[in-house]
């Protein structure tokens, strides 16, 4: 398996007791969705490595307490710290304007009037409000991701246009490294 046909699920964060179970910190805002895993995918030293799930149950923090077949000592330390990974093939297929954050970097962003604003280069879900980080003409803009500005994503010709308050390309645009 390769990464580029996964997505990030989480992180293996630590052990929990002496059996052999780990805690998995998933980072999705809809956890139910895994309530029932078979396997996994680990990175290890970048590559991809399976692991069986024999039991998993959710601890108080909303975290997953995961239980390995064959689980050993060595196994675990082998995947505490570790980043984890599922097939893009076991996500749901999303419709209209819906989509995740994986799908659309390399999208175009055009306004309503069809300017382009630059191409999708990352997300960063990390803060309070998330964003698209964009390069148009080697300057970075940060177009904050509001799904009520969203007005159309077109997967076949790859853009999402977008009803931008006037003068947010101006106040978003980041000086690039070299400018500086």
């Amino acid at each position: 398996m390769k990464k580029e046909d996964c997505y990030f699920l989480g992180k293996i964060t630590r052990r929990h007791g002496l059996h052999g179970n780990v805690f998995l910190k998933l980072d999705t805002d809809q956890p139910e969705m895994y309530n029932k895993l078979d396997s996994i995918f680990v990175d290890i030293n970048g590559l991809l490595v399976p692991f069986f799930v024999a039991k998993q149950a959710w601890s108080k923090n909303e975290t997953l307490i995961i239980s390995f077949k064959n689980s050993t000592e060595a196994l675990v330390d082998q995947v505490v710290g570790k980043d984890v990974y599922l097939p893009l093939s076991g996500l749901p297929k999303l419709t209209g304007n819906k989509f995740y954050y994986h799908e659309v970097v390399g999208f175009e962003i055009r306004e309503e009037d069809g300017k382009s604003c630059g191409i999708i280069e990352s997300v960063n879900d990390q803060t309070g409000q998330h964003y698209f980080l964009l390069n148009l003409a080697g300057k970075q803009v940060v177009i904050p991701i509001i799904r009520d500005w969203i007005l159309e994503l077109n997967r076949e010709e790859k853009y999402l246009k977008m009803s931008l308050p006037e003068g947010l390309m101006d106040v978003f645009l980041v000086p690039s490294k070299k400018d500086e």
